[in-house]
């Protein structure tokens, strides 16, 4: 079985940049475990890089989140932690959207069986990349894994879970993360 790996945009701004939330953060161990699997697996892994030149505030996205991020060559372009060093040898795509035009033209010419999706943000570059994905690949299992991925919005999160679920994407480890949500909020809170 042919399984590739894509890690979405796990950038310096997205984790703990500009557009940093703490439950980023929080996935830089099971993100990078997940590439060290795949890799003893002899499984392939390609990255997306969000990236934006000087004049973002000019663009559509720009005038709609005025927030600076993933300029390339800053800082905050780069993968975060030991993602960075883990992604070495493997193939990057940067995109100027929210989807990778690169992603879906290599995956056109491929012949993956299942392609996994991990990494930021769930409610927007994951889901636009996964159902890119599925359109590339229209019998391929695609995947995302709930506890590799997060939004700054956890509302969001979990509608765009559900509407992956629905474009027949399996999400796995769902189950998982809300149980750990709500151990969170009840220590937190007492709810």
């Amino acid at each position: 079985m042919r399984k590739l790996l894509v890690v979405v945009d796990y950038q310096n701004d997205f984790v703990d940049g500009s557009l940093g939330f703490p439950a980023a953060v929080s996935l830089h161990d099971k993100i990078c475990q997940k590439i060290l699997e795949y890799k003893e697996e002899g499984q392939m892994i390609v990255f997306t890089l969000d990236t934006h030149e000087s004049n973002y505030d000019a663009t559509q996205e720009g005038r709609n989140l005025p927030v600076a991020h993933c300029i390339r060559g800053s800082g905050g372009h780069d993968l975060y932690g030991r993602v960075q060093i883990l992604s070495l040898e493997y193939e990057k795509f940067e995109k100027p959207a929210f989807g990778s035009d690169l992603l879906y033209e290599y995956l056109k010419k491929s012949s993956y069986d299942s392609i996994e999706f991990v990494g930021l943000v769930s409610n927007i570059c994951v889901l636009s990349n996964a159902v890119l994905a599925k359109t590339a690949l229209p019998e391929a299992q695609i995947i995302v894994d709930a506890a590799c991925t997060a939004s700054f919005d956890q509302v969001m999160n979990d509608k765009t879970l559900d509407i992956l679920e629905g474009l027949q994407v399996l999400v796995t480890n769902a189950q998982v993360k809300k149980q750990m949500q709500r151990m969170l909020r009840f220590h937190r809170f007492g709810k």
